[in-house]
């Protein structure tokens, strides 16, 4: 009978080796076994995932096995899911993600995407090639707590000034994060976004950081 660490190194492993089935049966074996589905979820699938992004940044993956393992990654999760307690499930916070017009790339969007997922926010994709204005339109509509914009090309990342500019100006509490291969947190800090991230693996994280930071300084104001 596999113990817990088995099978969170299987749910891992079928990740980074894009093996669907395996991911599926691992899953299924850590419900059977009384695994806390968030310990498998965080614990295994998301090393998994954090694992592949690094891959895909060091060009030892490429785009299809990006999508083999997302595509593992959900298989699981969708088995864990329904067995999350509602009240862990209900998110605290919400994203507008998507990648910015003109650029068609999505790959490092949609594992940061996976990582907000995973860590119960709300997640409002656009997609890719996104209009600069229907990033804060999304926003104005669902009243997200950040929107993060991705930009793989330098000739599309001079978007992002003005997405956040148009943000800042229809709602002055948004916070914007910024990142993707043509972005460095200088052009970020040019650019006046509240936060930046240089890689999937610590996207949530750094926002997370970057709302914490907001709220106490809103603190202190009043």
């Amino acid at each position: 009978m596999p113990c817990q660490e088995d099978i969170l190194t299987a749910l891992t492993q079928a990740v980074i080796k894009f093996r669907e089935k395996d991911c599926k049966d691992a899953a299924r074996k850590a419900l059977d076994q009384g695994v806390d589905p968030m310990i498998a979820v965080n614990h295994g699938l998301m090393p998994g995932m954090k694992k592949v992004g690094i891959l895909f940044d060091t060009n030892e993956y490429f785009v299809p096995e990006v999508m083999l393992s997302t595509d593992a990654f959900y298989a699981a999760f969708e088995i864990l899911r329904p067995h999350i307690p509602k009240k862990r499930q209900e998110s605290e916070l919400s994203i507008v993600i998507g990648s910015i017009q003109g650029d068609i790339h999505d790959i490092g969007k949609n594992l940061v995407k996976i990582m907000f997922e995973a860590e119960g926010w709300e997640v409002h994709d656009l997609g890719r090639d996104v209009p600069l204005e229907q990033f804060v339109e999304k926003h104005l509509e669902v009243k997200s707590d950040v929107i993060a914009i991705s930009a793989m090309m330098t000739t599309t990342m001079m978007g992002m000034k003005k997405v956040i500019a148009l943000a800042k100006k229809e709602s002055p509490e948004c916070l914007v994060m910024v990142g993707g291969a043509s972005v460095t947190r200088e052009i970020a800090d040019l650019f006046g976004a509240d936060g930046y991230a240089r890689s999937s693996g610590v996207a949530v994280a750094e926002c997370r950081k970057m709302v914490k930071q907001y709220h106490t300084f809103k603190q202190k104001l009043k």
